[in-house]
């Protein structure tokens, strides 16, 4: 599959020349830093993580693995979003004070055009990052190059990057956080925890666990699951993970109960009668 839009993406690459990679530690953006890497080598694409208590350590990790082994020129910064109080207060365009953040910083340590992992399938959601990108002469590649998420899956695939193609889809910890309630890091750490602690409890069940979200939102702590995660949870298993969920939580988090809820996509953005 990928052999035939593989050609459309390095083309795309190398109109661009000499660039800048944002990668965030998902598929879509270390599969564009491999195939970057492989057309225009250390010298032609760098590089660029942003760490942030917004990103989760594992794909922190993740980023300074797959630069280990492949070669990758990399840097490592810090974004400085949490010292804007437009991202702090957690806006419904919180996005794009992230982005910007983030695409400044950039600026700062390259003059290369600076390139992110966006796909076709971005451009139907609502993506205010993709203002600041527009704002910054940020290009997309695989936009260019008319590549939806499952070609960028294929891709990786056949460049062997193995657990890579199959990472679930994993939105930065803020977008956890209902629209208007401020970003803490704390706050973010606990819903790291809160989601590693339900995907442990949920191993020794069957399939793959697709979606785990804990949400922090003025009524309470809701966690998301797909489906089949959700019916694998039995009432005393969500009774006991809710007490230890609640009794684990910031001192900034509302007293609420803890619920359980099928996954819905951008549903921290839900604010009111809505919740």
């Amino acid at each position: 599959m990928s052999s035939e839009f593989l050609p459309r993406l390095n083309e795309a690459l190398q109109r661009i020349g000499p660039l800048a990679v944002a990668v965030s530690g998902g598929v879509d953006s270390l599969t564009l830093a491999e195939t970057a890497h492989r057309l225009l080598g250390a010298e032609g694409a760098l590089m660029v993580h942003a760490a942030s208590p917004a990103v989760p350590t594992e794909a922190t990790q993740r980023v300074r693995d797959e630069a280990a082994r492949a070669g990758w020129s990399l840097r490592v910064v810090e974004a400085g979003e949490f010292a804007d109080p437009n991202y702090r207060a957690n806006p419904v365009n919180r996005c794009f004070f992230c982005k910007t953040n983030l695409y400044g910083t950039i600026r700062q340590v390259t003059d290369r055009t600076m390139v992110s992992g966006a796909n076709l399938d971005d451009l139907g959601e609502y993506r205010p990052g993709l203002d600041a990108a527009r704002e910054h002469g940020v290009r997309h590649p695989y936009v260019e190059a008319g590549l939806d998420k499952a070609m960028v899956r294929a891709l990786a695939r056949d460049l062997g990057l193995g657990a890579v193609a199959e990472l679930p889809a994993a939105p930065c910890l803020s977008s956890r956080v209902e629209t208007g309630i401020r970003i803490e890091p704390e706050t973010l750490a606990f819903i790291h925890a809160v989601e590693g602690l339900v995907s442990r409890s949920l191993e020794a069940e069957s399939g793959p666990r697709r979606a785990v979200r804990c949400r922090v939102r003025a009524a309470g702590i809701v966690v998301e699951l797909d489906p089949e995660s959700l019916a694998a949870l039995d009432v005393p298993r969500r009774t006991a993970l809710a007490a230890e969920i609640r009794a684990s939580s910031p001192v900034n988090l509302p007293e609420a109960p803890v619920r359980f809820m099928a996954y819905r996509t951008g549903s921290a953005f839900l604010t009111g009668a809505a919740r």
